[in-house]
This record gives C-alpha cells, sequence and structure tokens, in this order.
C-alpha cells in the first residue's frame, strides 16, 4: 500500500478524551474513530490489525478441533426467559422490541442461542462431544464506557460453546481451551498468565481468567515469577491426549487477581511473589447442565435414558486485545506491534519522493516485497524526512527501509528495527534478504 493512496488520519497530538495509552495511540494512528459513547468505527490500519489477531485466534480454535459457526447479533428475548437469565442479566442488556411487538435484544453472549441450536439438532450421545465457536460483535450497555476499545459497548468476541456427555468430557474440553488459550496469546507475544476467576452472570463452578501484565492494566494481580517464565509454544500439543498435566503445571503456582488474592497465602512466596497490573484478554467457564437443564436440552445417553448435556464457555476478547497489544507493546514514540499481528510487515521510506534515483529504488523494493508476501507500506508522499518517521513509529511498522539520495549514491539503504531502534546501513539487497529469508 502507498501511503498516498491509503486513508490514514493520523494525529499529532494526543486526543483530550483519552486517558490510557491504547486509547491515545489509536486514535492518534488513525486506527478507530468513536461514532458516539463506547462505539468505534475501525478504520482501515485499525481493521488490518483486528483481522491478524482474529486469524490467529481462529488459526488455535481451529486447531483445538472447534467447529465455526456464525449466530446474529439480534437474539428472542424468549430464549433468555426459558433461561431465567432475561431479567437478571441487567440494564447491561440492550432490549429491542421489533414492529411486531416482539421482544428482542442485542446479544451480549450466546448460551442460549448455542443451546437452542444444539437441542434442535444434537438428539444422540453419539453425536457428542462438540465445541462450536463463532466471532462476532457483542453490545453489552456499559453504564461509563471508557478507555476506548477497552472498556466499549460494541465489541468483537470469539466464544465458544462445547456439549459433552459427561463431566469427565467436559473438564477434558476446558483443559483443550485452556491450553489453547495460552497458546493464541503467546502466538501474539504476550504472556497471559492464568488465574482463578468468578464466574459473574454467565454461572458455573469453575472459571480461569487470562490476564497479560501491562503497567497501565485496569487490576491489581499477583503471581508466582515462574509463570513469567514458561513456554508454552516450545511443545507441540497433542489435542487428543491428556492435557491435565499442562493444566495442573500453570495452575499449581499461586496466581490471583485482587479479587481472589490471599495476602497470607501470597507472604509465603517472599521475593518470588510479582506484584503487578493486568488485564483479561480472554476468560473460559464450566457451568455444568445449567442451561441445558433450563432449557432442556437432553440427548439419549447409551443406556436410552434422557443426559443433560454438560456444558461450557470460552470468551476471548478480540477487539480488547487489539488495545491490550498496544498497552503491552508501545515506546514514547508509538506502538511496537509483534511481527505477528502488524498491520504491515515492512515499510519503505522515500525521502526524497520525485527524485527518479530514490523513486526507482523504493518502487523495486516495494514491488519485492509485495511479491514475497510482506505486505509492505510504502511512505512516497512529498513530506518532510521527520513527519514520514514519526507516523512509521507511531503505526508501529516492524521493520523499516529507509531509501535516501546520499544512501542510493553509496549503494546502500537504512534499516531500522522498530522493537529496538538498531540502525544500520546495508545494502538494498541485504534488507531484502532479511525480510524474505
Amino acid at each position: 500500500m502507498r501511503t498516498s493512496r491509503y486513508f490514514l488520519p493520523t494525529l499529532k497530538e494526543d486526543p483530550s478524551e483519552a486517558q490510557i495509552v491504547s486509547h491515545r495511540l489509536m486514535l492518534r494512528a488513525g486506527m478507530i474513530r468513536q461514532s458516539s459513547a463506547g462505539i468505534y468505527s475501525w478504520l482501515p490500519l485499525g481493521l488490518k490489525v483486528l483481522r491478524k489477531v482474529e486469524d490467529i485466534v481462529r488459526q488455535e480454535q481451529d486447531a483445538a478441533g472447534c467447529q465455526e459457526l456464525l449466530m446474529p447479533t439480534i437474539q428472542s428475548a424468549e430464549l433468555w426467559q426459558e433461561s431465567g437469565r432475561y431479567d437478571d442479566y441487567g440494564a447491561e442488556m440492550l432490549r429491542i422490541r421489533d414492529r411486531h411487538d416482539r421482544d428482542m435484544l442485542y446479544g451480549p453472549t450466546n448460551e442460549e442461542m448455542i443451546t437452542d441450536i444444539v437441542r434442535a439438532h444434537i438428539r444422540s450421545y453419539k453425536d457428542l462431544p462438540k465445541n462450536l465457536y463463532h466471532i462476532q460483535w457483542k453490545f453489552r450497555d456499559e453504564v461509563r464506557p471508557r478507555f476506548g476499545i477497552m472498556r466499549g459497548r460494541e465489541f468483537l468476541m470469539k466464544d465458544a460453546y462445547s456439549f459433552d456427555l459427561t463431566y469427565e468430557g467436559a473438564r477434558a474440553m476446558y483443559n483443550k481451551m485452556f491450553v489453547a488459550y495460552l497458546r493464541t496469546f503467546a502466538r501474539m507475544g504476550l504472556k497471559a498468565i492464568p488465574m482463578a476467576a468468578d464466574t459473574g452472570p454467565i454461572g458455573g463452578d469453575l472459571s480461569h481468567e487470562f490476564i497479560i501484565l501491562a503497567d497501565t492494566g485496569e487490576s491489581e494481580v499477583f503471581c508466582h515469577k515462574d509463570l513469567l517464565e514458561y513456554d508454552v509454544l516450545s511443545e507441540d500439543v497433542d489435542y487428543e491426549a491428556d492435557l491435565q498435566p499442562v493444566v495442573d503445571r500453570w495452575t499449581s503456582l499461586y496466581a490471583a487477581t485482587d479479587e481472589k488474592h490471599d495476602p497470607a497465602e501470597a507472604a509465603k512466596l517472599g521475593n518470588d511473589l510479582i506484584n503487578a497490573r493486568g488485564i483479561e484478554v480472554g476468560h473460559i467457564f464450566y457451568f455444568g447442565t445449567k442451561y441445558s437443564k433450563a432449557m432442556n436440552a437432553t440427548v439419549a445417553g447409551p443406556d436410552g435414558d434422557q443426559v443433560f448435556p454438560e456444558m461450557g464457555s470460552y470468551g476471548i476478547g478480540v477487539s480488547r486485545l487489539v488495545g491490550g497489544l498496544i498497552e503491552a507493546f508501545h515506546d514514547e514514540n508509538g506502538i511496537v506491534w509483534p511481527e505477528e499481528v502488524a498491520p504491515f510487515g515492512a515499510g519503505v521510506i522515500n525521502l526524497k519522493s520525485g527524485d527518479a534515483d530514490c523513486d526507482a529504488v523504493c518502487d523495486d523494493l516495494y514491488a519485492r516485497l509485495q511479491a514475497a508476501g510482506r505486505d509492505p507500506i510504502y511512505d512516497d508522499r512529498d513530506e518532510r524526512a521527520g513527519a514520514k518517521f514519526a507516523d512509521m513509529d507511531l503505526i508501529g511498522i516492524p521493520w523499516q527501509i529507509v531509501v535516501g539520495p546520499r544512501g542510493v549514491k553509496n549503494g546502500v539503504v537504512e534499516f531500522k528495527n522498530r522493537a529496538n531502534g538498531e540502525r544500520e546501513e546495508i545494502s538494498a539487497e541485504s534488507a531484502l534478504a532479511r525480510l524474505t529469508a
């Protein structure tokens, strides 16, 4: 993409309404634009990152054996009345009445709808287990939306729902999702710590939040320092094997949010205790037969008796993750994207657009990076060098190739690593080789 053609409305100054780093940088980098309180349009740069995060989430769900479907945003109130949650959910639920005077709602979650789908089509234990997920926009009418997409009213979520015949099967499915979540966040460069959590309005008696550590995190967290050293990607995972040992390894050490914190237990860790700020990016629940019983969703068991499937649900805030990534990866100049989620794989900066020699080198680099699948962004604007450097750092492009008249004359370009700021002069061919090897 050429910057001269790209819709990239960057800002030089921090917006006054933005209170946290991710909100400020998303607005300044032209990633989002507020439509109304807690509701945002995703502009081209922001949407590219959102889609990359979504792709990683989808890949790991598929690898764990989940199957993707798509449920609507608008749901019938009847399903929620059937489960008993319609009146209990409170003011966060946006309730709607259609032209035929039927009560509807903008879904904040999908336990009822997926249970209705399964009870209509799955009648035998032979059709279990199933883990079905979708990636869909949700709405929760937060009383005080703030912090940009981190605490918005409309958000993109991956929510999965599992159905098993027995508790043992449901617990095995819970463990699959536990490990899949660890891998999902690790692939984005994040260190996520699983912490025992309350179940809230979802219900159930087993739940873990996945928390990433960030100085600007919304809540205080406590954990054993060894949890920060575990590398879940260093070994292949077999989702058909018993994953309880993996889960036990991650949950045997102390880790708690401020709500679950036990000061006496934490004090035993001494210098091994980490006290930091954290951001929730995922949440998994086992809630047994809460919804299958309430909605009379049964299957015929091996002996012919009707059985209520054991259920769980598993959420990842996909749009929230974009903000979480920025909170974890930024510096004084802007965003520092991990390569896996960067909107562009490389940037080419032409310091003298219109100069025949500079244009020729840049055009060649741009074309060859495109051919290699690096999805480059090429700043070909007639703009001062400082503005080009500032924008490229602001939007967080991990690798930057700077082409200027002096370098072209000497047969070199400047190759910059955004993460550590290191710059070196090398040939254009060497820069290409590093990015396309």
